[in-house]
């Protein structure tokens, strides 16, 4: 009876790993799903080259301000919030914007957006200058997405030139004669004219080189944004993996070697190349190779998770899935 039972429980992990199109646990939608599908679409149909999950620091506050991407192109350096609001959004007497859901009888209140973004140019301006780089006045220029189709904002926050609501955001596509619509040349364009190529190569290889929050890319094309920690598995595997380090570590792929991982007998390979800000982007890096046991974890706290919950779905991902990092 126990072998009967034991040999269905592997034939049911086997059907799982053949049939399924991928074994990750089940992650609701989160900011960084917006903030990507903002990213990806901007730089298809805008050009240029988006930098996502920016934590520049702050001189005023000693702290990193998240800047969610700069879109860069010749005519325009872009600062771009994105806040994925649904419901009607109205501002309050204090300046907040204030969401109101159905089915929800509290409304949701945050701090205006668009401040924000003014503040987050003037901070990235100020790295900038700290790293050699003087923009143009007017060349970075901030702008706040709100690209859910449930969401209702009044005509004080609408008409705001620095807002893009989203049926502007569904209208965002380039036109076979004209290059743009008339709303994306005054959305995404400022009339300064092209920017020098050295001063373009400097912004670009700065945006590459800041402080980024890490990536974690799930085999069913869905990226996270957040921080990467730490494995968690047994004394040898911990010694296998000791110079894979966050610090140290420019890129990580984990990899299941075989299909005998339903057996529970599996061992996984975690590639990476480490980090040399002196020639990321300019060479090809070196992929170094480590084996673990498949019980190993991947400890990743998202950006947009309470702190201080213990929750698996969101912070501990079994390595026998194909995950990658950009750390």
């Amino acid at each position: 009876m126990w072998l009967q039972i034991l040999c269905g429980l592997v034939a049911l992990r086997c059907l799982r790993f053949l049939f399924s199109d991928d074994e990750e646990v089940y992650v609701e939608k989160s900011v960084s799903d917006a903030i990507f599908h903002v990213a990806n679409r901007i730089e298809k149909l805008c050009g240029g080259k988006v930098y996502v999950g920016l934590r520049i620091p702050d001189a005023d506050t000693g702290t990193k301000q998240t800047i969610d991407m700069v879109l860069v192109t010749k005519g325009v350096a872009m600062v771009i919030a994105v806040r994925n609001f649904s419901g009607s959004v109205d501002v309050d007497d204090t300046g907040n914007w204030v969401c109101k859901e159905k089915n929800k009888h509290r409304a949701a209140r945050h701090p205006d957006p668009v401040v924000e973004a003014r503040q987050q140019v003037a901070i990235l301006e100020s790295y900038l200058e700290q790293r050699g780089l003087n923009l143009p006045e007017g060349y970075l220029i901030p702008r706040v997405v709100l690209p859910s189709p449930t969401c209702r904002p009044t005509y004080a926050i609408s008409d705001l030139p620095e807002v893009i609501t989203s049926d502007k955001w569904v209208e965002l596509k380039p036109e076979p004669k004209s290059g743009f619509s008339n709303w994306i040349k005054d959305a995404f364009r400022v009339g300064k004219g092209e920017m020098h190529d050295g001063i373009l190569q400097q912004l670009h290889f700065i945006l590459r080189t800041a402080p980024m929050w890490d990536r974690l890319e799930l085999k069913s094309d869905r990226t996270l944004l957040g921080e990467f920690s730490d494995f968690k598995g047994g004394r040898e595997d911990m010694q296998a993996l000791r110079n894979v380090r966050r610090s140290k570590v420019g890129h990580l792929t984990v990899q299941k070697s075989s299909i005998f991982g339903v057996l529970g007998r599996s061992v996984v390979h975690v590639l990476y190349f480490p980090r040399d800000y002196r020639t990321e982007g300019t060479s090809t890096p070196e992929w170094k190779d480590a084996t673990v046991r498949s019980s190993t974890e991947v400890l990743f706290q998202p950006i947009d998770s309470k702190k201080g919950t213990v929750d698996l779905i969101w912070t501990c991902f079994k390595i026998p899935l194909l995950l990658q990092y950009t750390l």
